[in-house]
């Protein structure tokens, strides 16, 4: 198994990027909120999760030891996979996963990509009580401020449209997340262009 890739940030897309190691660029494929964190041209280390199946091997990477570990423990589940635990882990943050899953807040992990009912309850279940080395002495209630893509028909069409516009989700994501979905989805739109061109 492949514990962790160390290189060069070559190229970074919407979920994935190339690491060049010693001239072989990895495909490794990661979360919303490492991609943030990366900066083309500088050095990063991954560690990786090497997915292996008939037809493919994926190799899933995240910069932080406690971001891995959660992905670990969300693929052990019957009915996640590796796609569905890195769109969880794209959705929101570990700190606020787990204070969801502490407090049995289904209605927060519904909201989260590929997650139902059945799977949330699944996950409160078996999560509950391996969770405790993620918790932080922040009791602080949970809040839909801390899910990076919510359910709203308005912020689906929003990042669907600036998409379309040739960002990339990774890109759009923080920038909808500031805005007051309460407005005109027009207004989002050109509240969030305008956001772009500030750079």
């Amino acid at each position: 198994m492949i514990g962790y890739v160390e290189g060069t940030i070559s190229h970074a897309f919407a979920d994935s990027c190339f690491v060049n190691v010693g001239g072989v660029g990895y495909r490794v494929f990661i979360s919303a909120l490492t991609r943030n964190r990366l900066k083309l041209g500088q050095q990063a280390r991954l560690f990786t999760y090497l997915s292996v199946r008939e037809d493919a091997m994926t190799l899933y990477g995240f910069l932080s030891q406690e971001e891995y570990d959660l992905f670990m423990l969300l693929t052990g589940i019957s009915g996640i996979g590796p796609k569905v635990a890195l769109g969880i882990l794209s959705a929101i943050e570990p700190q606020a996963f787990c204070k969801a899953v502490g407090q049995k807040q289904t209605s927060v992990l519904v909201k989260l990509p590929g997650i139902g009912k059945k799977t949330a309850e699944r996950i409160i279940v078996e999560l509950h009580d391996k969770l405790g080395h993620f918790s932080s002495d922040d009791e602080e209630e949970m809040s839909d401020e801390h899910i990076a893509v919510e359910s709203a028909d308005e912020m689906t069409e929003v990042v669907q449209a600036l998409v379309g516009l040739g960002y990339t989700q990774a890109e759009v994501l923080p920038v909808v997340k500031r805005l007051d979905l309460s407005q005109p989805i027009e207004v989002l739109i050109k509240q969030a262009l305008r956001e772009f061109m500030k750079g």
